[in-house]
């Protein structure tokens, strides 16, 4: 069974790379640098990394990089550029197979992390979202560094938008949406973002060996070190394996 991802990422191709949200990439790394701690030459794997634009971003700036997502259609469209160190892989974020192997694992922008719950979201479990922290921090060497953004419950419910349903016990906020292709041609969609508290994102990390170092709000794009609130729509983790 596919994830409902997958048909979305199907229509939309490269024209992904077109929407406004995307244009923040050199903005996101500088800070995810920065605040991580990394430097050139450290093997960085990119969870639910769509097409390749923070993983192409890394690997010019001399990090080698391996770029994992769901979609094989994102994997084709991030292929088709080619960065030295950076190679990409289709896998599900919620059964990775990495053992100590990464310096950082990063998830940015609701790639592997968020997306798991909704209908069609193929075989699951309630705490799909822990499985995918599981296996980032499985990926990670001993001191290595987890970069996670995840959507903001505050905002969400804040700004709900008219046409969109929250769930509260489950924490989804489902949506109708128009989607295009690279042709131009729209087709309607629905989307489900598991949305997070700052606690829920520190329990998820402590419960999958991971010291949580930074929480900051965050707008896509506009990336800068903000205590938590409730007017930025995402929230980003940097944490540690244990």
């Amino acid at each position: 069974m596919t994830h409902w991802f997958e048909e979305i990422a199907d229509h939309v191709g490269a024209a992904y790379l077109r929407y406004s949200f995307t244009r923040g990439t050199a903005n996101e790394v500088s800070f995810l640098i920065d605040e991580m701690g990394l430097a050139p030459g450290m093997r960085v794997l990119d969870v639910g990394c769509g097409p390749g634009r923070h993983a192409h971003e890394l690997g010019g700036r001399g990090f080698e990089v391996v770029g994992v997502d769901i979609s094989r259609t994102f994997i084709d469209v991030a292929r088709r550029r080619s960065t030295p160190g950076v190679s990409f892989a289709v896998a599900d974020a919620r059964t990775l197979v990495f053992d100590s192997e990464f310096d950082a694992v990063i998830s940015l922008c609701q790639g592997g992390f968020g997306l798991s719950g909704g209908a069609g979201a193929g075989p699951t479990r309630p705490d799909a979202d822990a499985d995918v922290v599981a296996g980032m921090a499985a990926a990670l060497r001993p001191g290595g560094r987890l970069g996670l953004s995840a959507f903001s419950a505050y905002f969400q419910v804040r700004f709900l938008e008219d046409g969109d349903t929250f769930d509260v016990c489950a924490g989804v906020n489902h949506e109708r949406t128009m989607v295009r292709n690279e042709a131009g041609e729209e087709v309607e969609r629905d989307l489900w973002t598991t949305c997070f508290t700052p606690r829920e994102l520190r329990l998820l990390c402590s419960g999958s060996g991971l010291d949580v170092d930074q929480l900051w709000s965050v707008t896509p794009g506009k990336y800068r070190p903000r205590p938590p609130n409730l007017d930025e729509p995402e929230f980003f983790v940097v944490a540690t394996r244990r």
